[in-house]
């Protein structure tokens, strides 16, 4: 049955019986912003903070 073993649908049901069905569209995207953010870091992007910051040569005189 879409290739849902008795395990999966156990966790499945457990979870909505936790957190119901109003809030699991909430968790999903919650979770779907969790994991863009883990494979942003895991690339090296938006470390734009945790660079050195960029000194205008211009400026300086």
């Amino acid at each position: 049955m879409l290739g849902l073993s008795a395990g999966h649908l156990l966790i499945l049901t457990v979870v909505v019986l936790l957190f119901g069905h109003r809030r699991l569209p909430e968790l999903g995207h919650a979770l779907g912003k969790g994991a863009g953010a883990f494979k942003r870091g895991l690339e090296g992007k938006g470390a734009e903070d945790d660079s050195e910051p960029q000194i205008n040569p211009n400026r300086l005189r």
